[in-house]
């Protein structure tokens, strides 16, 4: 054995998904044990463990991938923020479904969820907005999102066009900028295990809750 699958052996030994059993105690309600991993994953040391592939489809089924961040997980949804004028939301409108995808290599964990996707209120992407630092939400009226940029430069004098402009004052949310939710209609769970062998869970709605069935590694 190499040493690469012994640290691997070593670091899944004993971790599992044991539903069956009745070990954990948020089995029957996925967000919670969504949230369960990610507070791990953020103990571990993990950099940006709220890091989440975001993949979406153009109304003719062709994909697109990016990382972006995870900003709030509850019984509602996950949502994201971005340019309503960007790659990703330009998919989002014409085909209102995406797949999120986290994965947190030193705990040998993956989360899948897929569902259709909802723009948030404007009171709350409002909310988070101005949480954000000063320089972010320039940024936010600055950038054309995944539009050409002749050069960094014109970047940089749209900048400070904003500085100037709300100078002394707060700085509003754009119109064209906000956040999405992921409305789940699937989540699965995957714990890596020794041999390959590796413990897979999906949850999908049912009346009044979730059903859940292990899945062949």
């Amino acid at each position: 054995m190499s040493l690469i699958s012994k640290i691997r052996c070593a670091f899944t030994l004993g971790q599992g998904l044991l539903i069956e059993n009745k070990t954990l105690t948020t089995t029957n309600d996925p967000i919670s044990f969504f949230k369960q991993w990610l507070s791990e994953a953020e103990n571990s040391g993990i950099i940006l463990p709220e890091s989440m592939s975001l993949a979406t489809c153009t109304a003719e089924g062709r994909p697109s991938s990016r990382v972006v961040l995870l900003k709030e997980a509850d019984q509602k949804g996950f949502v994201f923020f971005t340019n309503y004028g960007s790659h990703k939301a330009t998919e989002l409108e014409a085909n209102p479904y995406a797949a999120l995808l986290f994965h947190w290599n030193m705990l040998q964990r993956q989360v899948r969820i897929e569902g259709r996707i909802e723009r948030i209120s404007h009171e709350e992407s409002n909310a988070y907005f101005q949480s954000r630092g000063r320089g972010s939400r320039i940024g936010a009226w600055a950038s054309h999102q995944s539009e050409e940029l002749v050069d960094r430069q014109t970047l940089v004098e749209r900048v400070k066009y904003f500085e100037q402009k709300f100078a002394g004052k707060e700085v509003p949310l754009p119109e064209f900028w906000g956040g999405y939710r992921v409305i789940p209609e699937r989540i699965e769970f995957w714990q890596g295990k020794a041999d390959r062998l590796h413990d897979r869970f999906v949850y999908q709605p049912s009346e009044g809750g979730w059903k859940v069935k292990r899945l062949n590694p």
